[in-house]
């Protein structure tokens, strides 16, 4: 079997890799038109190639020999490589930077001069008869060493050796043979200069299992595992560690092979937010030797403390974080104000920056350096602190990824530029989330997109805990920060997904695993598995009963729960599907991440069941139970095999299902009571508490505009007996679900749900009327009350708009009936954020007219707006509650503001900006929304108009909630509500 690659065209056997978008989505660049391809063998039955690289740089050893190696996972045939300037016969592959004299004795200029000058840039090019002996070369020229080795790991990519081969066991397919059939091409610059990650919160994960595992020499995270981090971010088209720095974990300056590696890979080390200088302040400041950390009384021995560290990092590719905190991510000691701190911090930059001109550079400005705005940081810094201009300024995500600021048209102009430092793992308050990677995929391509257009791309850095449950998100981060560009399209994140998973654990099962882990990242977003507690940290808080309601909107916690039912079915039936060599890669990645979070949704709903159904007198109370101590059964199964079985044991240690042991990862509590009702035979109707009185049941409302079912659960309680039962309908236009059944004393059909709908086609042609429902049992009749409502359309522009149905009105922003956009400035969808699936975002990000104009001469009217038209049936008081995703002003000047006008009145501003680490920012981060209301007079019965007017850049409205005195207790999404057309009839 052949196989065969090209930049302009992919033509091997398996076309559906759909791998064209992804090269040109992801590596723009320069083809030459008149540069005439060349095929280039690489494995054939009787040649291989040979592979030339550069000796002056090690990095070109590195990349040569693993391009080697990945030849040979490929083929099983592993290439000639050789420092030798004698080229060998047949074909070859030559690498270095255009610097090196192996690329200079090739004498093509026109190579060269494509990539002087540039940052990290790569030329690949086939030519014939390069030396006399060899007869065909591809020559991958770097611009730089890093841009070099980029163009060695892109080839790796082309022949089917992804990223994440050794860290995801992407096992590539094995081929016989291996052509690449190329035209010349050059590599545009990343878009963002610095871009890496930051490894943390490493004590459940990567420490231990490096320190028992992978490098049990070492005891710790050492240059063996750093070897291995920094070929995959190389592999990754990254250059930037902040190496891991907790307690666990020894500083990595204390390994001497640690800080080789990083020269050998060409990584670029900084360190935290909270650790000038390169020190490691938890593991290197002892109190008791050196005294505090305090430079108000101690700077002697601070300066001291970072000035052996200046001298020790000379000669290392390094960027130095600046200013100064407390020991560990904790504010700085010995001020009583952040208007304290400023001159303290000025003084402290003075003193930092005389040490790297003495030791590093007598030009400052060649010295990377950066200031991260973290937590208490920005505080200090809108006091009036002034960091130097050359300085690269790092704006913060509030930790749960919404960043916090962004440049201001000032800010924009500094030389030093500016970058951002983003989480998809935390550690603190209020709740940690370092189990599973969850965060969306959507909200991370949106904030940084809207970094970049804010020109905030001179260093990003991801916060990716122990790396393993953060693959994707890693890699979508680093993608993002490589090429912006086709990001700038919301949609392209999904095809994005889809790629990665073609790439790296099944092409032909590729669509089906991005719609699963779409479907997990949205449902997480409404609620993280580690958040379903309804638990918090710092302090901790122990477990309560979730916000789900069980008995209303069709019973939202089960709805949940078959939400994550449907996707365990679908990666348990994908399991066997995936060919044998990605198994693995297909548990870590897809499954178990699946799985888990479905588990552990399981637990707190099933468990929430049992303790309701419990006061309800229900005897399938403790069979719920059971199921929720099943789910963290199941958990502890699942954990278990990826540490033990899964690729036989090599990622022992890596993961932990109860990091910190917080409350959430606990066995659920059974300690709930059972009561007994007589009669022991039960109706419980939707929205209605158990009630053992009487024999009428009343069902909420049916409206046809809804057509929304309602159920009614049918239970046994205490010594009942087994019980035959039927359901019969007296008019024939309810439809009911199921018209007899039997009920056990014990176990899941000890109850039974029954679900009610009409047919409005053969319904009463009446505003209102009544049906009846009789549920019998041998001793025992119940009448379930069927009430309903029909809207009947009206001729003109009342034919249209959601109807108010069970005294409410759910509406999805997506969903306007009309948008008025003012030229630049606009309402835009973007897509995949939350359940929604997709929300509206006031654009662009540079708007032009200040909200405080908008505000001060009233022509908030004039701005783009968004229109909803609605129904009431209800006659009174609305209260509207408005949904945004919780983002922050996009920089000082600005808030998270828009008006809001009902049926062309007055028009009401609201503000949906959180401040500091506050309780309401706390619930915001947790459900991923924030909520204002506002309460409009007396509506009449009739159609309206909501009208949502821009202010602030940035603001992301989801949803709407119309009460019109009927809403029920729930939690993030309940159903939207139906539109009034024609077709209601």
């Amino acid at each position: 079997m052949s196989i065969i690659f090209t930049l302009s065209k992919w033509t091997y056997e398996n076309r559906s890799r759909l791998l064209l978008l992804a090269i040109a989505a992801l590596l723009p660049a320069i083809s030459h038109a008149d540069a005439k391809p060349a095929n280039l063998t690489i494995v054939s039955a009787t040649k291989i190639v040979s592979i030339v690289y550069d000796k002056e740089c090690k990095l070109d050893s590195i990349a040569a020999t693993l391009l080697a190696d990945d030849i040979k996972r490929v083929t099983g045939r592993r290439p000639f490589v050789s420092a030798n300037p004698t080229f060998p016969s047949g074909d070859v592959i030559v690498i270095g930077s255009i610097h090196s004299n192996l690329i200079s004795r090739l004498r093509d200029k026109q190579l060269t001069s494509d990539l002087q000058g540039k940052w990290e840039c790569f030329g690949l090019k086939v030519v014939n008869n390069p030396r006399h002996k060899s007869s065909r070369a591809l020559i991958i020229a770097g611009s730089d060493y890093r841009g070099t080795a980029y163009g060695v790991f892109e080839l790796s990519k082309r022949i089917g050796v992804t990223p994440w081969y050794w860290w995801a066991d992407s096992t590539p397919e094995v081929r016989k043979q291996l052509s690449l059939y190329i035209p010349t091409y050059i590599s545009n610059p990343p878009s963002v200069k610095y871009r890496g990650i930051f490894i943390n919160d490493e004590d459940w994960g990567l420490q231990p299992w490096a320190a028992k595992t992978f490098e049990p020499e070492t005891g710790d995270i050492g240059p063996k595992t750093y070897s291995k981090v920094f070929e995959l971010l190389l592999r990754l088209n990254a250059n930037l560690i902040w190496p891991a720095m907790h307690p666990s974990t020894k500083p990595f300056f204390t390994y001497p092979g640690n800080i080789q590696a990083a020269k050998d890979y060409q990584i670029v080390v900084g360190s935290s937010h909270a650790e000038p200088m390169l020190r490691d302040n938890v593991g290197e400041w002892k109190v008791k030797t050196m005294g505090d950390f305090n430079y108000l009384t101690n700077a002697e021995h601070v300066r001291q403390y970072w000035l052996s560290r200046v001298k020790e990092s000379r000669g290392l590719d390094a960027i130095y974080t600046v200013g100064m905190r407390g020991i560990h991510d904790s504010g700085m000691e010995g001020v009583n104000s952040s208007k304290d701190a400023v001159p303290l911090q000025e003084g402290i930059f003075r003193d930092q920056r005389e040490m790297l001109k003495q030791y590093i550079n007598p030009d400052i400005t060649k010295v990377p350096q950066a200031f991260t705005a973290y937590k208490e940081v920005l505080d200090v810094y809108d006091a009036g602190l002034k960091v130097p201009d050359d300085v690269t300024l790092v704006w913060p995500d509030d930790n749960y990824g919404y960043i916090q600021r962004l440049n201001d048209s000032h800010e924009t102009e500094r030389p030093g530029g500016s970058g951002v430092y983003y989480h998809v793992s935390y550690w603190g308050r209020p709740h940690d989330y370092i189990w599973l990677s969850t965060t969306s995929p959507a909200l991370i391509a949106e904030e940084m997109t809207k970094a970049y257009q804010t020109h905030d791309h001179n260093l990003w850095v991801v916060n990716v805990g122990d790396i393993k449950p953060a693959e994707y998100d890693m890699q979508l981060f680093l993608d993002l920060a490589y090429n912006i560009k086709p990001f700038q399209n919301t949609s392209f994140v999904k095809t994005h997904l889809a790629h990665w998973l073609s790439d790296n654990v099944d092409n032909h099962h590729a669509g089906q695993m991005a719609d699963i882990l779409w479907q997990y990242y949205q449902l997480a977003f409404e609620r993280r598995p580690e958040f379903m507690g309804w638990s918090q940290t710092e302090p901790t808080t122990k477990v309560d009963f979730t916000a789900y309601n069980h008995n209303y909107y069709g019973d939202q916690a089960q709805a949940r729960i078959d939400a994550y039912s449907t996707l365990e079915q679908a990666v348990s039936r994908l399991k066997n599907q995936i060919q044998p060599i990605r198994r693995d890669c297909f548990y870590q990645l897809v499954y178990y991440p699946v799985v888990s979070a479905a588990l552990m949704n399981k637990k707190f709903l099933y468990r929430d069941k049992a303790f309701l159904y419990g006061k309800q007198g229900r005897n399938s109370a403790i069979y719920y139970d059971s199921l929720a101590n099943k789910a963290y059964k199941g958990i502890i199964s699942e954990t278990n095999y990826f540490n033990k079985v899964m690729a036989h044991g090599k990622w022992s240690g890596i993961m932990s299902m109860h990091p910190r042991d917080l409350p959430v990862f606990g066995q659920p509590n059974a300690d709930f009571p059972v009561q007994s009702n007589s009669p022991h035979f039960v109706i419980q109707t939707e929205g209605a508490e158990a009630d053992t009185s009487g024999h009428v049941r009343i069902l909420p409302d049916f409206t046809n505009s809804n057509g929304q079912p309602h159920f009614f659960d049918v239970f046994l309680s205490g010594n009942a007996d087994n019980v035959n039962y039927s359901v019969s309908a007296k008019q024939n236009w309810i439809r009911i679900s199921n018209k007899s059944g039997k009920l056990v004393n014990s176990g899941p059909n000890s109850q039974q749900r029954v679900w009610v709908n009409i047919d409005w086609d053969h319904a009463p042609r009446l505003t209102r009327f009544t049906g009846l429902i009789t549920v019998s049992c041998s001793d025992q009749n119940y009448n379930v009350r069927v009430n309903c409502k029909r809207v009947l359309p009206v001729a003109g522009s009342a034919n249209r708009g959601f109807v108010e149905s069970n005294g409410y009105i759910s509406i999805y922003a997506k969903d306007f009936q009309q948008v008025q956009n003012n030229g630049h400035s606009r309402w835009e969808k973007i897509t995949g954020m939350s359940g929604t699936g997709t929300s509206v975002e006031a654009l662009p990000l540079t708007i032009t007219n200040s909200a405080a104009k908008i505000l001060k001469d009233s022509s908030i009217k004039n701005q783009p707006a968004l229109t909803y038209i609605f129904n009431t049936i209800t006659e009174g008081p609305a209260l509207i509650q408005f949904y945004t995703i919780p983002t922050h002003p996009v920089n000082k000047d600005g808030g998270v503001r828009y008006g809001i006008c009902v049926d062309d009145g007055g028009c009401e501003i609201v503000d949906f900006q959180t401040f500091g680490r506050s309780d309401e920012w706390k619930q915001a981060v947790l459900s991923n929304s924030i909520m204002r209301s506002l309460k409009t007079p007396s509506l009449t019965p009739g159609q309206h108009k909501l009208k949502i007017y821009m202010i602030d850049p940035g603001v992301i409205l989801d949803r709407i909630v119309i009460d019109m005195g009927g809403i029920k207790p729930f939690y993030g999404l309940i159903p939207e509500s139906k539109l009034l057309n024609a077709a209601n009839k």
